[in-house]
């Protein structure tokens, strides 16, 4: 990207580019130095200070179907969702009142949710000692309000970033699973130096030019995404934390401009040895003014697996890095 006239940047005709003088990954530029334990630390510690009114993510919007709940285990707690007879989302205890049959094997039928054991029916509204919980649907993800859990003042509803525009853009959600905390998941994304490092198959070239302790609002990244061999997409994004459990990267320039990338960590509950489980869902929202971006559009249903399987391939070196940190933390061996 060049200035113009202005002095304001300007978008390429052709959003690609070509690395005319590429970098072995071994001899590009050490970050380790930049990377700063105490940095990440007080990003961390900023971004857990903030209130999350005690929602949690659960899932896709799009994972919410007509003949089944979306079930998930939140904070330990087993939660069901699904829409009632006018359309509306509903949730809450994934057992059932009568006895404790698991309400995510049964069906829903015209709204109702009918227990598969002895065919108790839930409308949506409080009955037999089924109660339900505050849900969320903000278009692209679902969530659900758990107080009692959260121990935080509630909020009528989640702080959603902002985004572009479903109806202009395309949307895919990625949800995965590690063996680690919620904090484990967001100190990773707030590492933005590891990208070229630790995921050079996806980005190279790779500058942090901004920092929260320099005064900026988030990490301000320069990068490159790889395409196929030296064709790249070069682009400026920014990383901000604006929940506990979230955060969001945001390109500023470059082709894309304001789409965003959406990471939630919802803690699950511990595993048989007692270890805690985070689920990642993440959801990206991509969105230009390029006429040719309408044909992608078009063509959501095709792109919506190759951008949940490029997050998943991105998620499984990401997990091991979150899965890491815990493992030293939780051992007392965590040099940050």
């Amino acid at each position: 990207m060049s200035p113009d006239r202005s002095g304001r940047s300007s978008r390429r005709r052709i959003p690609l580019a070509l690395r005319r003088h590429p970098v072995a990954w071994e001899r590009q530029r050490p970050t380790w130095r930049e990377a700063r334990p105490a940095v990440i630390a007080e990003a961390l510690k900023r971004a857990r200070a903030l209130p999350s009114g005690n929602w949690y993510v659960v899932g896709a919007t799009r994972d919410v179907r007509d003949d089944r709940p979306l079930a998930r285990t939140v904070a330990g707690r087993e939660i069901v969702v699904w829409r009632d007879a006018a359309g509306r989302l509903v949730a809450g205890p994934g057992s059932c009142p009568h006895l404790g049959a698991p309400l995510r094997d049964s069906p829903v039928r015209c709204g109702t949710l009918v227990c598969h054991w002895h065919g108790l029916a839930l409308p949506g509204t409080p009955f037999a000692g089924w109660d339900p919980v505050p849900a969320y649907d903000d278009g692209v993800l679902v969530w659900v309000r758990l107080d009692e859990a959260g121990g935080e003042p509630p909020l009528a509803a989640p702080a959603v970033p902002e985004r572009p525009a479903t109806a202009g853009a395309v949307a895919a959600v990625y949800v995965g699973v590690g063996t680690c905390e919620p904090e484990d998941v967001v100190a990773n994304r707030l590492d933005p130096w590891h990208g070229a490092w630790f995921h050079p198959y996806s980005f190279v070239d790779l500058t942090v030019v901004g920092t929260p302790a320099e005064g900026e609002d988030g990490f301000v990244v320069d990068v490159s995404f790889r395409l196929a061999g030296r064709i790249v997409v070069p682009v400026r994004a920014v990383f901000t934390a604006p929940g506990p459990r979230t955060v969001v990267m945001r390109i500023t320039e470059g082709e894309g401009l304001g789409s965003v990338v959406e990471t939630h960590a919802t803690p699950l509950g511990s595993d048989d040895r007692g270890r805690p489980r985070t689920a990642v869902v993440e959801a990206v929202v991509a969105a230009s003014d390029r006429p040719g971006f309408a044909v992608a559009r078009r063509m959501s249903p095709l792109l919506r697996p190759l951008v949940r399987a490029a997050a998943g391939r991105l998620w499984r070196d990401d997990l091991a890095y979150a899965e890491r940190r815990w493992h030293l933390r939780s051992t007392g061996r965590f040099p940050g």
